[in-house]
């Protein structure tokens, strides 16, 4: 016995008596219920007996070689003939739907390989769409319609979300009763406590708020972002205020959360951030340029991060701050510093963070900035050799990052901290550090970033010295990982150096003689790309046995490295700008723009502008 929709019974009686029926049918005897919801009734008793075997939406959802199949056969022709990426579309919007699919099986009726027109996809559209209204919309009250209307503004349904943007106090209740009156509500999560709308359900939801409010769906996306940005759900918080209009609270939600994402090593949360704002709108605020700049240099690409202060400069050729005035800085320079000390020019490191020595050192408050700004003073201080200077930045460095609470800038610290002790002959102090920046970074999860390649290089130069080469050898290639996994190539150079000296130490003593030249000329040649290769010129050894041609090869390449300045001429004429305009954006004077794509052109051995641009994207250089 077949028993079709079951969910239009509604009386105690009928129920009853059906689940009497069911409970003490014949032996041999089967009973198959359709209906759009389980109703009370005999079924929860007879699943706890396992007398019943039931088939849900998922089980009935046809699959993409099924739903291709049923267009193959339903008189739709081949799927050749629907235009490229129209089947996907269908069955991204019906999710396998059976009762869709073959409404659009049937509207899209082409016989042979005579393809879909543009006016079959509109009236499948409206097909589902009249479907959907008669079935689903025009069966609920008028409060459940416009509950589910005002929802339809949300990815997820969930009891907080939906009173916020329906200002119904009973909006959990209301949920459960619509998930169990309207099968288009997809369940998420074993709770069953917060839904989805079937995409089409959700069209056509989203058409009724744009045709019968007079405001659409800005007010219902404003009332969502405000919830989300309350408790810090940053990514949905700006997606509703960009499709709110409500520009302003985007920008907010993103200068308000970036900081504790970076700092956790989550920077790849914050770059969606910024794409979702429009760009007109981050390139006119020179703070979320700062910001766009922080995310690139947490994630190791150091070009991005100068395109996005050389930006910031643009917008704001001063001093771009943070936070209260007591505790605010000119984080540009901050900023370019970092990258700066990142890329190797550590003597630029040193001068940009000079101006702002008074308050890295002041009684000012204890600060992420001010943190950044001493690891990386105290970075350019010991690869210049000046140990005892640099521990005193870099635990300042690491004792403002733990009351800010960036782990990032605290890893690294802790890493330089404990190279700096190694240079300086204090193995042991240096093994404590490295073990502790180690185990920061773990507790965090930021075993893989490439701030954790100091201190394995370091804990590497500690096992190397204690004889333990297996050890010193698993560090050393701990720290190859980081700086491959995180950084763009030639980054971190004299933490490479560093690493390569070690490396052609070990293998020396392990007797492997070609790779300990090869690891050593790594060494020279990395060190020698520097601005200054600092306190490596002294490690390194340099007599013509050990190092051969090499430093012919690392001359060649340092008068071929392009300055900071050249480098910023050479991102611009990537556009359309002439350089004459190029000068006015960087505000040099036009001569000046000139004589440095001169030099662009010699150093790259190009003749036209798009000869330079071209041979820079081959290194590597855009």
């Amino acid at each position: 016995m077949i028993l079709d929709g079951l969910e239009f019974l509604t009386d105690g009686e009928a129920l009853q008596t059906l689940a009497d029926f069911v409970t003490w049918i014949p032996e041999g005897f089967r009973v198959v219920i359709a209906t759009r919801r389980v109703a009370g009734g005999p079924i929860p008793a007879l699943r706890a007996r396992g007398s019943v075997a039931e088939f849900g939406p998922e089980d009935l959802r046809f699959t993409p070689e099924e739903a291709e199949e049923l267009f193959r056969s339903g008189g739709a022709g081949s799927r050749a003939a629907l235009p490229a990426g129209r089947f996907a579309e269908l069955y991204a919007v019906t999710e396998g739907w059976a009762a869709g699919l073959g409404m659009a099986a049937h509207l899209i009726d082409r016989p042979g390989e005579i393809p879909a027109e543009p006016e079959d996809f509109t009236r499948v559209e409206r097909a589902i769409a009249d479907y959907l209204r008669a079935e689903v919309l025009d069966r609920l009250t008028t409060r459940q319609r416009d509950f589910l209307a005002d929802v339809s503004v949300l990815d997820e349904l969930a009891a907080g979300p939906c009173w916020a943007v329906t200002g119904e106090a009973r909006a959990g209740a209301l949920l459960r009763q619509l998930a169990q009156a309207v099968q288009f509500l997809v369940p998420l999560g074993p709770g069953r406590e917060t839904h989805r709308l079937h995409p089409a359900l959700r069209s056509v939801l989203a058409r009724t708020v744009d045709a019968e409010r007079p405001r659409g769906s800005v007010h219902l996306h404003q009332a969502a972002a405000r919830w989300f940005e309350q408790r810090g759900e940053t990514s949905r918080a700006v997606r509703h205020a960009v499709l709110g209009a409500d520009l302003t609270t985007a920008a907010a939600a993103v200068l308000q959360a970036w900081e504790g994402a970076v700092a956790a090593g989550r920077h790849a949360d914050v770059a969606p951030w910024l794409e979702q704002l429009p760009r007109e709108l981050v390139a006119a605020d020179p703070r979320l340029c700062v910001v766009g700049a922080m995310t690139a240099l947490a994630g190791g690409d150091m070009e991005t991060a100068c395109r996005w202060l050389d930006l910031a400069d643009v917008r704001r050729p001063g001093a771009v701050t943070f936070g209260e005035p007591s505790g605010a800085m000119d984080t540009t320079a901050i900023v370019r510093s970092a990258v700066s000390c990142s890329r190797g020019e550590i003597l630029t490191a040193a001068r940009l963070t000079e101006p702002a020595v008074p308050q890295l050192r002041g009684p000012g408050p204890l600060t992420s900035w001010r943190a950044l700004g001493c690891v990386t003073r105290g970075l350019a201080l010991m690869w210049h050799g000046d140990y005892e200077q640099s521990q005193s930045w870099l635990g300042e460095a690491a004792r403002s990052a733990r009351a800010s609470g960036h782990a990032l800038v605290l890893v690294r610290a802790l890493g330089a901290q404990a190279a700096c002790a190694g240079l300086s002959g204090r193995p042991g102090r240096a093994g404590t550090l490295g073990a502790q920046a180690l185990e920061t970074a773990r507790a965090v999860g930021l075993s893989g970033h490439f701030v954790t390649a100091l201190a394995h290089v370091s804990r590497g130069g500690v096992s190397l010295g204690a004889h333990a080469l297996d050890e010193a050898d698993r560090s050393l290639a701990d720290a190859e990982r980081a700086l491959a996994g995180t950084v763009c190539p030639g980054g971190e150079p004299h933490v490479r150096a560093l690493g390569d000296l070690l490396r052609s130490q070990l293998e020396d003593r392990r007797g492997n003689r070609d790779a300990a030249r090869a690891a050593l000329r790594s060494a020279v040649v990395t060190a020698g790309a520097c601005e200054s290769p600092g306190v490596l010129g002294s490690l390194l050894p340099t007599t013509p046995d050990t190092v051969g041609a090499v430093a012919t090869e690392s001359e060649v390449r340092r008068d071929q490295e392009l300055s900071a300045a050249e480098r910023r001429v050479l991102r611009a004429l990537c556009g359309p700008l002439t350089l004459r305009e190029i000068a006015a954006e960087l505000y040099l004077s036009h001569n000046t723009v000139k004589t440095q794509v001169r030099a662009i052109f010699r150093k790259l051995d190009a003749h036209s502008r798009a000869g330079a641009v071209a041979r820079a994207r081959e290194r590597g250089l855009l």
